[in-house]
């Protein structure tokens, strides 16, 4: 088999962001992968050079339209650890509810919107809905109530204008929250039902031997906070998260990837939480990742959308507890003081860990912001999987194996112009 074949997506469909893929093969052996991230750069990092610490909420909340809460909460925390304040209480529970909001809405756009059609043979959502037309509806349903709970909590179902350094600007009244209620309701049994659906659908078979790396809560499935975890042994605190992990240049891609140094690949997001967080799911989520049959410990990226649905009915369940158990807080947040100071965080982003860090002057501009996306860590282990799947399948036509490898790189749920904003921007001024 001495044959060169060459496999191009030249521009990567239901996916956030633009990027393409390119599969070189000759005499049977894979000889290059590579996910090409060709969006532009978008210099966030700079943007947020100079300006109040408490702007980097509603300027990060920009990086993302399907995640913009991962930015704001990872952003909020590591700058109240800059000023030494800690947010707990009824403000930290809506905080942890404003998060159920969007891991609810990403979740089911995924699963439904852009992973199911893979695994129904349909070229989009579009297709699908012509021959399944109630997934389409309880897509929409549930991402409605992910957005619901983003307009309550947050001000505004896509980037949330409600949420300050140190908590609010308003704190919604129980009343408020209790309106969520029927519709979350609602949204739970269909998120059940979705990891049935999920259950029924047939997995290319590939295992990969990633470390999986997660945040753990000693008393909670993570959201918003938690050590930084992994399979391997990793057991570190935001702030020692530079000493272990780097980002390196590629040269096919505008997006850095991120190593963790002495491991070949690292994979972040729900393979990885479920992994290393499964004991603290919620009772019903526990209860229907066991009836599916998902094992704790998956190594198959294709079986990812059966984790993210058991996500969905964690996130759903977990959301009406909160609001149940709600307090109105006395104020909306806490006082705060600028500060010298350096301050780190780090959250789980429905795609995996999400990591900030900011330093401040005295008068609590920011001087340095690092932000390190969960797509731009996954970026190694994508194209590593690629290969692994290229390799094991050289049977399959062009066609065909071409489609398989879209489906490889949307197992990540890949947010590609998340990736993209980080590269070092250097500007002077004369």
């Amino acid at each position: 088999m001495n044959a060169s074949r060459t496999l191009t997506v030249p521009y990567l469909a239901r996916v956030e962001g633009e990027g393409a893929m390119h599969v070189r093969i000759k005499g049977g052996v894979v000889e290059s992968v590579e996910v090409r991230i060709f969006e532009p750069p978008r210099f966030f990092e700079a943007f947020l050079r100079g300006r109040r610490f408490a702007e980097a909420p509603d300027i990060t909340a920009r990086i993302c339209g399907i995640c913009p809460v991962a930015y704001q909460m990872s952003a909020v925390h590591a700058l109240e650890a800059a000023l030494g304040v800690k947010v707990d209480g009824p403000l930290r529970d809506l905080r942890r509810l404003l998060y159920c909001g969007e891991w609810i809405e990403s979740h089911a756009l995924h699963v439904y919107m852009l992973h199911a059609p893979d695994f129904l043979g349909y070229p989009s959502v579009v297709h699908m809905a012509a021959d399944h037309p109630q997934l389409v509806k309880d897509a929409l349903a549930l991402k409605k109530t992910g957005n619901q709970i983003m307009t309550v909590v947050g001000g505004r179902e896509i980037h949330p204008v409600n949420v300050k350094v140190g908590g609010f600007y308003r704190a919604p009244s129980k009343a408020e929250l209790e309106t969520l209620v029927a519709p979350l309701e609602r949204a739970l049994e269909t998120a059940v039902a979705t990891a049935k659906f999920a259950n029924t659908l047939t997995f290319p078979e590939l295992t990969l031997d990633h470390e999986l790396v997660s945040l753990s809560h000693p008393d909670e499935y993570p959201m918003n906070e938690g050590r930084l975890v992994s399979d391997r042994g990793l057991d570190i605190s935001a702030r020692e998260y530079q000493e272990h992990f780097v980002e390196e240049h590629a040269v096919h891609s505008n997006a850095l990837h991120s190593h963790h140094k002495g491991v070949e690949t690292y994979l972040v997001g729900p393979l990885a939480r479920m992994a290393l967080n499964r004991a603290k799911l919620t009772p019903l989520a526990q209860q229907t990742a066991t009836e599916i049959g998902l094992e704790t410990v998956c190594r198959n990226p294709f079986r990812s959308i059966l984790v993210r649905a058991v996500e969905l009915v964690f996130a759903c369940e977990e959301a009406l507890r909160l609001i149940r158990g709600y307090r109105e807080p006395r104020e909306p947040a806490v006082a705060l003081t600028p500060r010298k100071s350096v301050g780190w965080a780090m959250t789980e982003a429905p795609r995996g860990m999400l990591y900030h860090r900011y330093q401040l002057d005295d008068q609590g501009l920011i001087e340095a912001a690092n932000i390190v996306p969960p797509t731009s860590q996954n970026l190694r282990a994508m194209e590593s999987d690629l290969r692994a799947f290229v390799t094991a399948h050289l049977h399959l036509d062009d066609a065909e194996l071409t489609l398989r490898c879209e489906q490889a790189i949307r197992n990540y749920d890949p947010c590609i112009s998340c990736a993209t904003h980080f590269l070092k921007l250097d500007v002077e001024r004369r």
